[in-house]
């Protein structure tokens, strides 16, 4: 589904309105219709399959010879992601670090960010996201485990409420052998969220 940007761009002109400012002044004439492509690209991923970019997998028993196999896991760090908390409406963003067991079913790894993208441009609340990108690549590439680790800043503590611009919140979804907390030990060592 679309984001009806004219509807958006109506609304935004009606808030400016309603905070006291003049939509009509030189400054803002363009805002509502910024903020409308704004918000087509914040919730884009709205109504969109998360599981679309890993259906092109490789089979590992079609792949490489065995002695090459991936025995451990795929660790893919530092994965830029921005959204839209659905509580207030302001951006959070920060790094996604995500880790699977490969089963029978292997992903170029440019499909795992998309699959961020996909979900963190929706409302949202970094907790659930972690847990969405977690379900969908265990899923969809049947993955024995899967370690999802989201570190993000939110406006709505740096801006607002508690303003405390150096906070950052860290948390983690697992699936399957990754479960275990001395499993995923040496991956989130690997990832270096864990501050001293």
């Amino acid at each position: 589904m679309a984001v009806d940007r004219a509807r958006v761009a109506a609304l935004v002109r009606d808030l400016l309105a309603a905070i006291g400012e003049d939509p009509d002044r030189p400054g803002l004439r363009q805002t509502p219709q910024r903020v409308a492509e704004a918000y087509g690209e914040f919730f884009s991923g709205i109504g969109e399959d998360a599981a679309a970019p890993l259906a092109h997998t490789i089979s590992v028993a079609q792949g490489p010879a065995p002695e090459t196999l991936p025995s451990g896991a795929v660790l893919l760090r530092d994965v830029a992601f921005r959204s839209m908390c659905e509580h207030h409406l302001l951006p959070f963003r920060g790094r996604a670090h995500l880790a699977y067991l490969p089963g029978e079913q292997v992903v170029g790894l440019s499909a795992l960010p998309k699959v961020v993208d996909i979900l963190a441009s929706r409302p949202q609340v970094q907790e659930r996201l972690g847990e969405q990108i977690a379900d969908t690549i265990a899923a969809s590439l049947d993955a024995r485990g899967v370690l999802v680790v989201l570190d993000a800043v939110h406006e709505c503590v740096t801006m607002r409420g508690a303003r405390q611009p150096d906070a950052s919140t860290v948390t983690v979804a697992a699936r399957g052998e990754l479960l275990d907390p001395v499993a995923r030990a040496e991956l989130i060592a690997l990832i270096g969220v864990a501050r001293a």
